[in-house]
């Protein structure tokens, strides 16, 4: 079934995520790209620059209608705008440079003790994922991992973590319920459940598909609600803030950031050249 909130094309993530510390009003802050200047809106050396040559070359067009008549100052004001042109360009202040990213330059150290996964802890290569069950690029990503474990076999190891985004509201919920069905052995399949049926998230979705899946309901019932099973979630969201994520669905590939729902190719890469480190 295709995700109510299917995200806008050419993107590959969703932002605004839980590591976005709450306001003393409960709600999250909205992250900014920057702050601020302390003094507002200032004005920087090059545009008074520029300024001033606007101004000049203006008072120059002027004078040359005003001295040699419309006739010949057709391409007199030509020349002079093409001098302006110049002058501008020398005058732009450089376009700044972007800030580097920490994909897969900076290795990172995460905790995958008692957390869902697929593969032997032996792999040589384990591939950790931040998702949101309610992040339709997560849904989207899910057929590229299940090739992944396909494809490499024992040496690739998927481990899930916790990240439900405050802008999903129906998000959480669905994280206690996976992580109780954790508790019996059936995390994968119940995993699978939610992203095949995202637009059917709901309370009684999460019972009905719990008892499909042959789970203790009772059981089921206790661990939906339990400490054990919120200090989870709340380890993997703490984890999430600690690493500076900000989006999902957000992979470690042998500890190495990479963000978003690539393609499978960019995925391969990534693994072949943690492969390659072990041979």
């Amino acid at each position: 079934m295709v995700p109510t909130d299917e995200p806008p094309q050419g993107s590959s993530e969703n932002t605004l995520d839980a590591s976005v510390p709450a306001a003393p009003d409960g709600n999250p802050q909205v992250p900014h790209d920057s702050e601020p200047d302390a003094d507002g809106d200032q004005v920087d050396g090059g545009s008074r620059i520029i300024s001033a040559i606007l101004l000049g070359i203006s008072i120059v067009m002027a004078s040359i209608i005003v001295t040699t008549g419309m006739d010949r100052s057709g391409s007199l004001i030509a020349a002079s705008i093409r001098q302006t042109e110049l002058a501008l360009r020398a005058a732009a202040p450089p376009a700044p440079k972007p800030a580097p990213s920490a994909e897969f330059t900076t290795k990172y150290t995460l905790n995958t003790v008692g957390s869902p996964s697929e593969g032997p802890a032996s792999a040589k290569v384990t591939l950790v994922e931040f998702s949101d069950f309610q992040c339709p690029y997560c849904a989207r990503v899910t057929p590229t991992l299940r090739k992944i474990r396909a494809n490499y076999g024992d040496d690739v190891r998927i481990v899930f973590k916790h990240l439900p985004l405050p802008i999903h509201p129906k998000a959480m919920a669905a994280h206690y319920a996976s992580e109780a069905a954790h508790r019996q052995g059936k995390f994968w399949p119940f995993h699978n459940k939610i992203f095949v049926e995202q637009a059917s998230m709901s309370d009684a979705k999460y019972r009905e598909w719990a008892e499909e899946l042959g789970l203790d309901m009772r059981q089921f019932s206790s661990d939906l609600t339990s400490a054990e099973t919120k200090a989870k979630v709340d380890s993997d969201l703490q984890e999430a803030r600690e690493l500076g994520l900000r989006s999902t669905p957000s992979f470690f590939i042998n500890g190495y950031l990479l963000k978003g729902a690539k393609p499978y190719s960019v995925f391969k890469e990534r693994i072949d050249q943690e492969l390659a480190k072990s041979r």
